[in-house]
């Protein structure tokens, strides 16, 4: 038997890769990570079972690969933190934005799985907390961090402001989404969810006028 890692990523190889995530990431979602069998992933991927294990030695490195992949894909988000721009539009775009990445079904679904499993598989949970969730808490911190230099905002520690605005932000709409009482948030709706709480947050960090 083979390991994933050992197989060289001709174009064939990648084809039938993505071929057998994508199959079992609709599992995933559907059964669960304790509900899903290596046969039934098998199945969805339209591949034999003698295949999958090819590629993946069990079903942990196939949900560590989808975890990986879901970091990858979070990573290609081109959030604008341009400390030229000012504050509130910046807020307001990055909380639309970020809204709708993390309300999009197969985010909802990792995320549900994640937690899931992390107690059992904490190098997991670490991994997806740290390269999909910390990573943006620190590139919006980094940018706060900027404009308290400037002046423009008093903040003692960014890392909490950061978190505290993403927090905010979720408010009524990810958890309502996350555990399937609500569909996806309408774009309007996020959208005045994240404006009170741009007005939340410049109310207790902008930089009061001398």
């Amino acid at each position: 038997m083979v390991a994933a890692d050992t197989i060289r990523p001709t174009e064939e190889d990648s084809s039938k890769r993505r071929q057998i995530l994508d199959g079992a990431r609709k599992v995933f979602m559907n059964l669960g990570f304790d509900g899903a069998s290596m046969g039934e992933i098998a199945r969805s991927a339209g591949v034999s079972k003698g295949t999958l294990y090819v590629y993946f030695a069990d079903k942990n490195r196939l949900f560590e690969a989808i975890v990986e992949e879901e970091s990858l894909e979070q990573g290609k988000i081109a959030f604008n933190f341009d400390p030229a721009r000012d504050v509130e539009t910046t807020l307001r775009e990055f909380g639309r934005a970020y809204i709708q990445v993390l309300c999009r079904p197969s985010g909802g679904s990792a995320v549900r799985t994640v937690m899931a499993i992390a107690e059992r598989m904490p190098d997991v949970g670490r991994r997806f907390y740290e390269h999909v969730l910390q990573k943006t808490i620190s590139r919006l911190a980094d940018y706060l961090a900027a404009h308290v230099k400037s002046g423009d905002l008093a903040i003692d520690d960014c890392q909490l402001a950061a978190s505290q605005f993403i927090e905010v932000c979720k408010a009524s709409l990810f958890l309502p989404f996350v555990f399937q009482v609500a569909p996806a948030p309408s774009p309007e709706r996020a959208g005045a969810v994240v404006d009170s709480a741009t007005r939340m947050f410049l109310a207790a960090y902008q930089a009061k006028a001398k």
